[in-house]
């Protein structure tokens, strides 16, 4: 039984092709994962058939019977609102049904015996559903799913409002996830979850009775949990039953029969066309060869998939530092409130440091507290001197400016011609068409790379860096790790995937150990 047709779909913007008459079926079953490198518009499909964007042309038809849940991480989470409160909005629909019950028990009082049995049909008939629904579970609903992705450690009465990104995502997904709808829309749902969560997760939809649609650069997870992977590529989508692994070894395979018929019809046209050359203008073999190029004209030409650009980072370094970085003292960070208790740490030339654990304890305001983005509440912090910074950072609102304009004013005076900005730009994995593009237009994996285009172009000998790897496609995520592990220079690195930073930093700080965690 089919849930979703996606018939004729196109997508641009401006002239940018996103897609091209894609159609697209899911199927009741299927735990499809959609894959594809950066910027192919797997982010765009999902807000498409989420009905959050309007395709050029074409239709979405859902199967009215269903209801489709959606991760938007741009949802008004409102103020004023606890946690607790704002998980329970996905249990609204059943409020109103237990005020309308309770409204009806008060009308009886003064009804008429017709009436009476009117009320109490529908009072009945809501309170079999409610309890059918699990309404009187809604808390231990709430508890298991948030302690399953660590939300119940932000601590229930923070104000939503207040929540950092990582938070956000994760109460985005809680709420998605009690609401229960029959089909999940889910863009990468592991960014900002840990180990232990991401394996909840894993468990929570491998077990899940209904379809889903999966974005994830954890291929590892994504291989888990789907049966079906649908990959994007060149304005198309191309369906294949399995998950990731069997994708991986059917697409290759078709890629190099591909590449063997392109090379048997390149001969044939080259042999053709020198027929051609050779005979078109004698009178006695003229006919032979407009003959042959009828024939060539005919024929269907294969043309060989675009294969993504492999991103090239190299970091520039800069003169050496002292052999301090930094060293604080007695350091409390946090806004109104303290996130940690007094901290002392000391950091040297050429460690590298990866700062781990849950959400919300701290790691990015230690970050910017270190690199005097914001003042700590107490204590102090001693730099060492020629330190020369280069900053990721993690959360940041894209521009109108194209990826050129904003790439271009990172770079030195002498150094801003299009040749070199756009040859650096090219280097890091974007297409001319990104790069022509407004950052606001692009993929999180395209202005991660423009972000780390203007990062390796300043010489630097202390990289800071704040979940650099959310977004980035496998390539982008490998090369990275590639350039970091060559980087001579200190690094502080915030990270939630153990296996991108283990073998690059040479210790570990878990913010678990020195922060003021909210309680229940």
């Amino acid at each position: 039984m089919s849930i979703l047709k996606v018939k004729e779909l196109s997508q641009n913007f401006g002239p940018k092709i996103i897609f091209d008459d894609v159609s697209f079926t899911l199927y009741k079953g299927d735990r499809l994962g959609l894959v594809g490198p950066n910027g192919q518009g797997k982010s765009t499909f999902m807000k498409i058939i989420s009905k959050k964007e309007e395709p050029s042309e074409g239709t979405v038809e859902w199967n009215s019977k269903l209801t489709v849940g959606y991760m938007d991480q741009h949802t008004d989470l409102g103020k004023k609102t606890t946690l607790r409160e704002y998980l329970k909005k996905a249990f609204d629909h059943m409020f109103k049904q237990e005020a309308e019950m309770v409204e009806l028990y008060n009308l009886m009082g003064e009804a008429s015996e017709e009436q009476m049995n009117e009320y109490m049909e529908r009072a009945g008939v809501i309170q079999d559903h409610l309890d059918h629904s699990g309404f009187y579970e809604i808390d231990a609903k709430i508890d298991q799913v948030s302690d399953g992705l660590g939300v119940s450690k932000i601590g229930w009465d923070k104000d939503v409002s207040e929540l950092s990104g990582g938070q956000r995502t994760k109460i985005l997904l809680a709420k998605l996830l009690l609401e229960s709808p029959d089909i999940l829309l889910l863009d990468e749902p592991t960014n900002y979850l840990d180990e232990e969560h991401i394996r909840w997760l894993q468990i929570y939809l491998q077990d899940y009775p209904n379809a889903f649609i999966l974005i994830s650069h954890d291929l590892e997870f994504l291989n888990s949990v789907t049966n079906v992977i649908c990959h994007i590529e060149n304005h198309k989508i191309n369906r294949y039953v399995g998950n990731y692994d069997n994708f991986i070894k059917v697409y290759d395979l078709n890629q190099e029969k591909m590449a063997a018929a392109y090379e048997r019809q390149q001969k044939q046209i080259g042999k053709m066309e020198t027929f051609i050359a050779k005979n078109k203008a004698r009178a006695s073999t003229a006919s032979m060869a407009q003959s042959r190029q009828k024939a060539l004209d005919k024929i269907d030409k294969i043309e060989l998939n675009k294969k993504p650009i492999d991103p090239k980072f190299i970091f520039k370094e800069s003169r050496e530092p002292s052999k301090l970085i930094f060293e604080t003292k007695d350091l409390v960070i946090g806004y109104d409130k303290p996130l940690s208790l007094p901290l002392n740490f000391l950091m040297e030339k050429g460690q590298k440091i990866a700062i781990v654990g849950t959400n919300g304890l701290g790691k990015t305001t230690l970050l910017k507290s270190l690199i005097s983005i914001i003042k700590p509440l107490s204590g102090t912090i001693a730099s060492g001197n020629y330190i020369e910074l280069g900053y990721f950072e993690q959360e940041t609102s894209p521009s109108d400016l194209t990826c050129l304009e904003d790439v271009w004013r990172s770079f030195d005076e002498k150094d801003r011609n299009h040749q070199v900005v756009r040859s650096a730009l090219a280097r890091c994995g974007l297409r001319r068409d990104h790069i022509e593009s407004p950052l606001k237009l692009l993929s999180g994996g395209e202005q991660a790379k423009a972000k780390l285009c203007k990062l390796i172009n300043k010489p630097t000998n202390l990289l800071v860096l704040d979940e650099p790897t959310n977004h980035l496609d496998k390539l982008a995520k490998n090369e990275l790790k590639r350039a970091l592990k060559e980087y001579n220079g200190s690094i502080l690195l915030v990270s939630h995937e153990p296996e991108f930073y283990k073998d690059i930093v040479t210790e570990v700080w878990d913010v678990e150990k020195w922060a003021i965690k909210n309680k229940k």
